[in-house]
């Protein structure tokens, strides 16, 4: 068992806080509530009082605190249990073997040494929800950010209490600096080691002068005021800050806004040197809610849509946006049966050493690699679920997600990763071969209402059985609509060194929208797949 030891300073005082709202999940404190109320005593005095407490404590771990908080692992991904009980963490960084991450509920930074296998956690000075109980609505508070300066070694975390942290390593001490955003979630530094951050109940970029400012104070910070003009005739309480990145090469920073549950979405393009907004990139209804951003070795902006099982590209020079999708939903999630409207959210984007794209599915419980050269995305299975948050027939004996929630990658692509509700941090080996790859065709025509036939080449370097996947741009979880495909073989299954060829048939609709859209087809096991994306062009 791992080691740990606890750093402690001094305890805040409770205070009431405003209900949890993240994109995506903004109901977290509804259902919550909603669970709670549920087969509860009637209160009537002091014992029955104690009981409701102890019933809705119990509900509130079930649901936050990880079913089974017992480590799992497959041929990928290896994780560590937590040494404190119900951390609930959310940010994460990596700096060689240290794993970084902030305690939601405790308010704890951790630190875990990978190569020892030891864990450090030292106590945040104010926690608002530190001193709540389990049965309080909501009982944590969001770190949504976790960066290391690469000039000092101090690590900079977000706290949704208008608040961003400094820890410094070599004095162990922290501080604390009130920050103009409301709820601050992501941040970025830019090539001076200044701070670009936003906020989500804000609806601008917020800047930060490191050499300015001072502790316990707001000293150094300033707001940038955003164009709101796309999103007239929408409440501003509905318009939030969605994801950021600093492009240091071209002095940018690039930021997304959205109006919620509204399918309606900008990027921002932000000119440091001329301190304005110099694009604004009005995004389509069905990608309405941009959060994890990232560039690519070329300045194009990779935009994870958690809206939909959606990323997307834009491409600043020729001015357009090109579409991938996931897998569809795993039927892992829902006890044997995915929903027809399962979406796999995804969420954050990182890059890897090798210009690589990495993002978590946040409800399709999958760590995703993307190569923008091949067009080839590899998808890790988590192997925690909690079946308190999915919709899980009673009968089902394993259902749910891990709630992975933020990650960080190495430039050797080793990622580490948070569950959420599982009490877990987690690391995705990516220097394991997969069991398989694909070849395609780049590209197809195909008229409406005709059918094409796309050969798909399997091949492994090692003994693979699995099955054949295929997801598409044309909705926005990834099926078909109305248009099919078939596979001349579902199931398959190969020798180590051997090769396949399947033929994929599409039909395209007859309805079906003239242009293009991409088809992601590959195969995959238990434990990982591989697909490639084939452009469709429909004439």
């Amino acid at each position: 068992m791992p080691e740990s030891s606890r750093k402690k300073t001094t305890s805040p005082s409770s205070k009431k806080i405003a209900i949890y709202a993240i994109i995506g999940i903004a109901a977290v404190a509804a259902v919550y509530i909603a669970m709670i109320s549920r087969d509860l005593p009637e209160t009537s005095g002091p014992t029955t009082n104690r009981q409701n407490d102890e019933a809705m404590e119990q509900q509130f771990k079930q649901q936050f605190c990880g079913t089974d908080t017992a480590p799992n692992s497959n041929a990928y991904i290896t994780e560590v249990g937590l040494p404190t009980e119900c951390e609930m963490p959310v940010g994460v960084a990596v700096d060689g073997s240290k794993v970084w991450y902030v305690s939601t509920k405790p308010g704890l930074l951790g630190k875990y040494d990978s190569a020892a296998g030891t864990f450090s956690e030292y106590e945040i000075p104010s926690w608002p929800t530190r001193s709540l109980p389990f049965t309080a609505v909501p009982s944590w508070s969001m770190s949504w950010a976790v960066k290391l300066d690469g000039i000092s070694g101090n690590v900079w975390f977000t706290d949704q209490n208008n608040t961003i942290w400094r820890f410094n390593q070599s004095t162990e001490a922290f501080d604390m600096f009130k920050v103009p955003a409301k709820y601050p979630s992501m941040m970025d530094f830019d090539s001076n080691g200044n701070l670009y951050f936003i906020g989500i109940n804000s609806q601008a970029l917020f800047f930060g002068n490191v050499s300015k400012m001072q502790n316990a104070t707001s000293e150094g910070f300033r707001e940038i005021s955003l164009p709101l003009e796309g999103f007239a005739g929408i409440s501003l309480d509905l318009v939030t800050s969605g994801g950021l990145i600093v492009d240091n090469e071209q002095n940018d920073v690039w930021i997304s806004l959205l109006a919620f549950q509204q399918k309606k979405g900008q990027l921002f393009q932000y000119d440091i040197e001329t301190d304005r907004v110099v694009r604004i990139v009005d995004l389509p209804a069905d990608l309405g809610s941009p959060v994890g951003m990232e560039l690519d070795n070329y300045g194009n902006v990779w935009v994870a849509d958690h809206g939909t099982s959606t990323f997307f590209k834009y491409d600043p020079t020729m001015d357009n946006i090109t579409k991938f999708v996931t897998s569809i939903a795993s039927p892992k999630i829902y006890g044997g049966s995915t929903p027809p409207s399962a979406y796999t959210l995804p969420y954050w984007i990182d890059k890897g050493g090798d210009g690589s794209l990495w993002f978590n599915e946040h409800t399709g419980n999958k760590i995703a690699r993307f190569d923008t050269e091949e067009l080839s995305l590899i998808e890790y299975w988590v192997p925690s679920q909690n079946r308190a948050w999915a919709l899980c027939p009673p009968e089902a004996t394993v259902c749910g997600i891990a709630n992975v929630m933020q990650f960080a990658v190495n430039p050797d692509n080793q990622l580490w990763f948070t569950e959420w509700t599982e009490n877990k941090i987690a690391k995705v080996d990516a220097s394991k071969q997969v069991p398989v790859s694909v070849l395609t065709p780049a590209e197809v025509v195909v008229s409406r209402g005709e059918s094409t036939e796309i050969k798909v080449t399997l091949t492994t370097p090692s003994d693979f059985g699995g099955q054949m996947i295929a997801a598409g741009t044309f909705t926005p979880n990834g099926a078909l609509g109305n248009s099919t495909g078939i596979f001349s073989e579902e199931s398959v299954s190969l020798s180590s060194g051997g090769s396949k060829e399947v033929s994929y048939t599409f039909t395209a609709a007859d309805n079906l929208d003239q242009g293009q859209y991409m088809i992601m087809l590959g195969a995959g096991n238990d434990d990982v797949s591989y697909m490639k994306a084939v452009r469709i062009n429909i004439i």
